[in-house]
């Protein structure tokens, strides 16, 4: 896909992003890789307003983030302790950060931020650059459900609240196993659109890109909590370790 601009996104959301992150727990994927990580370093690519680097940090970690848009990462500049975890603006499948970590992190789908299949295995391969012999690849997807479409469209009710409601638009496009999609988000304020394209990738797929990058696949989880995945699984949580030299 040409014209990919990794700062858009951020343009849309970023003032109300936090609001629209505040119904996930961040408990379970904070102690998740807290324990993976060991002692760190922790890189978060895509670490946006911080959601999860802060408590990282707070918890001891040292802790660094690449992201694509200055918007984000401003509104991480502007909570407390935002202005001590040093962030490099770019696109995490290319940008190369300073020293070699214990784990790189990229949570909650923004694995399929990137445009193209080219472009997702370049950040398999940047993150093994990014990592210690032995350290730990870190991806939250969701499994694709095309079968969820109908048409190759869809509309979903994602919350309702006596103040808000969201919902989305979605269009697939399987060739290129593209979803084009605009969340609409109704307040007493008005109406807003947020789009947010996705390259979706099956789980297998990015098993297969982290064996190009010199990893290989170590755990599998249905969420944070380690629940096991199985066929039911909607989303995964996936840890690729980079092989010892």
């Amino acid at each position: 896909m040409g014209g990919f601009d990794e700062s858009a996104y951020g343009r849309t959301i970023a003032d109300i992003y936090d609001e629209m992150v505040e119904h996930l727990p961040t408990g379970p994927a904070v102690e998740r890789v807290f324990r993976l990580a060991g002692e760190g370093p922790v890189l978060e690519f895509g670490i946006g307003t911080g959601r999860l680097a802060l408590p990282l940090a707070a918890r001891g970690l040292a802790v660094a983030g690449v992201d694509g848009s200055p918007d984000m990462v401003a509104a991480l500049r502007g909570k407390p302790g935002g202005d001590r975890i040093p962030v490099t603006v770019g696109d995490f499948s290319e940008v190369r950060v300073e020293g070699r970590f214990a784990l790189v992190l990229l949570a909650f789908n923004t694995v399929f931020a990137l445009p193209s299949q080219e472009a997702q295995v370049r950040c398999f391969r940047n993150a093994a650059a990014h990592l210690r012999p032995g350290g730990r690849f870190v991806i939250e997807a969701w499994v694709p459900d095309p079968a969820a479409f109908r048409d190759r469209t869809s509309l979903r009710l994602l919350s309702l609240g006596d103040d808000e409601v969201v919902v989305e638009a979605a269009r697939l496009s399987p060739a290129e196993q593209f979803m084009h999609s605009t969340k609409l988000r109704m307040t007493a304020d008005g109406l807003r659109l947020l789009p947010a394209n996705h390259r979706y990738a099956w789980p297998c797929e990015l098993d297969l890109m982290a064996r190009l990058a010199g990893m290989r696949r170590e755990h599998r989880w249905a969420d944070w909590s380690g629940a096991p995945f199985t066929d039911d699984s909607r989303a995964h949580v996936s840890v690729y370790r980079l092989l010892e030299s």
